[in-house]
């Protein structure tokens, strides 16, 4: 993984040593809050329903055990609200298995970051200053800026992969963090990086998405999307430029993000991504990018070329983890092994064909450990769950996990002849579900128990479905689903490219949930990346686990051999699905139809 530089490990605690002079002078008083807002925002600091909830930046989703250990350490230590908020919370806040509110807890989330949702806001610095001794940090997070470049969670070890994304993101990172230009857009701006067959990143979804790539003469370079992003506009990205020399790549991402500068709608913040300014304007959009970079390159002279001694720097900088020496047998022996334990144990089996990935080293494989479990958020991990997934890497995985997109932990350096003990261990420390890809694999935000622009609960639901399909033969039988759960219109649970999408709607102060069917993020599971459509009426929230049975219902009464969900929904269409929820709603006897449905736009607001 990266290793920091001095000048980075500087650059950090200095930001950390502002953040608190600023945090002493806004809780002296002689710093307002509206003048503080922007500041700690940056810093990724929010104020959500109850408590503050920060964001860590975890650059394309890498980190070290030893980080994994600061933010057990934060969980345990400072995730703990005040006694006023404790008691506010548990009166409001429902649908937890345990019925105790959830604290001490980190979060993954879709993009690869790490999120707290019960720091006191007067110990923001001391947290600020314990990331900073691990290269941790919450810049750009938040606020209407460049955030986190995200990629593929097997970055520099897929099988299927052309070129390593990881230093390109890097030097993205570099360039982007305080970019004087580009720290007040229109709204927050988001890029996604891959350099696999396989789009493991939704590029597609993403403000600006980047597939590295190679001509036909073997030379790097770039296909530019731009325009993508969920909401309440799901809109697939657009192709921009089929190839961009690799060493332009941030003269051209200046040229499009200078122009969404120029022009995104400032005057509405309900218009103001890039989304909307590429769908309006189309073509003349595209020519004002290919104008911005052609001046840049002619005229102001190119400065943001990349020299390949800069990308050999940067790339010196991800260095590959020395591991001990494999047991003396071959690889053929270890298979060997593998197949014959897998028989005599239908679980380990199943571990290996979901949660085992192939590997550019054949002796080695990328291993997902699950955070996908009953009686927890989707995502969700505790402080002690933190520090045991921090033992396994530094056991298995040359001290290095990856967050993935999915909202789990990747572990990407396990040696071939270690799976069946890493197997074991992750079985102990409940890590070991064998449902990566499966249905209760599923995409959730924190929705309405914690953030305070969601119309309605995820969590709730999330654990509805998951308590309903327990049984890993149904599970395995069903075959791959992405189910992808959102509380509100913002989509931070990428409802839109679910096979199935749940999103919370608000009907007068009650929660509601549409249902879309046929989403897909990209992925070779998911195939082309197209929003999902929504089949019905709302259903209110004791309907939805039933809504859901009776869609795959329909499926397993439709498919042929060797179709998953998405197969079958796109051969047969909506309208057998349709006719099934609607069966659900008659059956429940609820035939009330919710209007005046109020959709909280926060895809519009800065906190």
């Amino acid at each position: 993984m990266y290793q920091y530089t001095d000048f980075d490990r500087q650059f950090v605690r200095a930001r950390a040593d502002q953040y608190r002079d600023q945090l002493t002078r806004n809780l002296a008083g002689t710093l307002a809050d509206d003048d503080f807002r922007p500041l700690r925002l940056q810093n990724g600091w929010y104020v959500q329903r109850y408590a503050p909830m920060l964001r860590v930046a975890v650059p394309y989703g890498e980190l070290s055990s030893a980080q994994l250990r600061v933010l057990a350490t934060i969980a345990r230590d400072y995730d703990q609200p005040s006694a006023a908020v404790y008691q506010k919370a548990q009166l409001t806040q429902a649908g937890f298995g345990t019925g105790k509110m959830p604290v001490g807890y980190g979060h993954f989330s879709t993009r690869q970051n790490v999120q707290f949702n019960w720091i006191p806001l007067d110990k923001s610095a001391d947290v600020m200053d314990l990331l900073a001794t691990v290269n941790l940090h919450g810049i750009q997070t938040s606020g209407n800026c460049i955030r986190n470049t995200t990629s593929d969670e097997r970055a520099g070890i897929a099988a299927d992969e052309l070129v390593d994304p990881r230093p390109f993101a890097e030097i993205l990172r570099q360039w982007s963090t305080l970019h004087h230009e580009f720290a007040f857009l229109p709204r927050k701006f988001k890029v996604a990086i891959s350099g696999a067959q396989e789009d493991r990143a939704a590029t597609y979804w993403h403000d600006v998405g980047l597939h590295v790539l190679r001509d036909d003469e073997g030379a790097v370079g770039f296909k530019v999307l731009v325009g993508g992003g969920m909401g309440r506009t799901p809109v697939i990205a657009s192709t921009i430029r089929d190839f961009l020399p690799w060493n332009q790549l941030l003269n051209y991402l200046e040229a499009i993000i200078r122009v969404y500068n120029r022009w995104g709608r400032r005057d509405n913040l309900y218009k103001a991504r890039i989304k909307i300014l590429v769908k309006a304007e189309g073509q003349r959009y595209f020519d004002e990018v290919e104008a911005e970079f052609k001046q840049i390159l002619e005229i102001d002279g190119a400065p943001h070329t990349i020299s390949q001694q800069e990308l050999d720097r940067v790339t010196a900088c991800f260095v590959a983890p020395t591991l001990n020496a494999p047991k003396a047998e071959s690889s053929l022996k270890v298979s060997q092994i593998l197949r014959a334990t897998a028989e005599n144990d239908v679980e380990f089996g199943r571990w290996l064909k979901q949660n085992v990935a192939p590997h550019k080293n054949p002796d080695l494989r990328a291993v997902t450990l699950s955070f996908k479990r009953l009686g927890y958020a989707p995502g969700d991990a505790t402080a002690d769950q933190l520090d045991t997934a921090a033992a396994l890497a530094e056991q298995f995985s040359a001290g290095e996990v990856r967050v993935t997109h999915d909202q789990n932990l990747l572990l990407p350096w396990v040696r071939c002849d270690q799976l069946p003990e890493l197997w074991q261990a992750a079985r102990l420390a409940g890590f070991a579900k064998s449902n990566i890809r499966l249905l209760t694999d599923m995409i959730a935000c924190p929705g309405g128990d914690f953030c305070a622009l969601a119309n309605a609960r995820s969590i709730p639901i999330a654990e509805s479905i998951t308590e309903r399909y327990q049984d890993m033969d149904e599970l395995h039988d069903l075959g791959e689903i992405d189910l992808h759960i959102s509380g509100c219109i913002n989509s931070c649970g990428h409802h839109h490219s679910g096979h199935i999408g749940i999103l919370g709607v608000d009907k007068d102060g009650r929660e509601w949930y549409q249902v879309s069917v046929g989403g897909s993020d990209g992925s070779n599971l998911s195939g082309t990346p197209v929003p999902g459509k929504v089949i019905g009426p709302s259903f209110a929230a004791s309907e939805v686990a039933d809504v859901v049975a009776a869609l795959l219902d329909t499926y397993r009464s439709q498919r042929q051999s060797g179709e998953t969900f998405i197969t079958v929904a796109r051969r047969i269409g909506l309208q057998p699905f349709k006719d099934a929820a609607n069966r659900v709603r008659h059956e429940t006897g609820n035939n009330e139809t919710p209007h005046n449905i109020h959709l909280v736009t926060a895809d519009a607001m800065t906190d």
